[in-house]
């Protein structure tokens, strides 16, 4: 089934994992030093907008949807410090971290209906809404990442 022929819950899913998919494609091709680099004045960088990638995941499919509180999911209390590199992240774990957050989420979600409710600060919102919050959000970090990745990539040597 191709996406543009697909179900409403099928078009959903499918689209959020197109985004995925950009997102785990900011880390294609960069070496540790280059995932870290810093070219904005935020916190944004690489490696951090795949871990907050993350940290979004869980945040609105492992503990909203599947009903965990964030102090069990691991969760940061700040967006902010969900960007912030430990020593020990790595591109092959921050992907990894990632990859196994995105199935954990489809895992999640395949168990509710669309119609279904969930709490959020600014009242009940259905999966449907989450699915289309997840793509929109998805997108514009995998943007971020790939303005990003084009500056590094400039900035690397030319070869003879």
């Amino acid at each position: 089934m191709t996406i543009h022929l697909a179900d409403e819950r099928q078009l959903l899913e499918g689209l959020v994992d197109a985004q995925r998919h950009e997102v785990v494609g900011i880390l294609e091709d960069l070496d540790e030093a280059e995932a870290r680099s810093r070219l904005v004045p935020s916190l944004t960088t690489p490696l951090g907008l795949v871990k907050h990638a993350t940290f979004v995941e869980k945040v609105w499919f492992h503990s909203r949807v599947a009903g965990v509180p964030r102090s069990v999911v691991g969760l940061p209390d700040t967006v902010d410090e969900s960007f912030v590199l430990a020593d020990a992240d790595t591109v092959d774990g921050v992907r990894q971290a990632f990859l196994d957050a995105c199935a954990r989420s489809r895992a999640v979600a395949a168990t509710h209906d669309l119609d279904e409710q969930f709490p959020w600060h600014q009242g009940p919102v259905s999966l449907r809404f989450i699915y289309g919050h997840m793509v929109a959000e998805l997108a514009r970090h995998a943007g971020h990442g790939d303005i990003l990745v084009e500056q590094i990539r400039a900035q690397r040597p030319t070869r003879a």
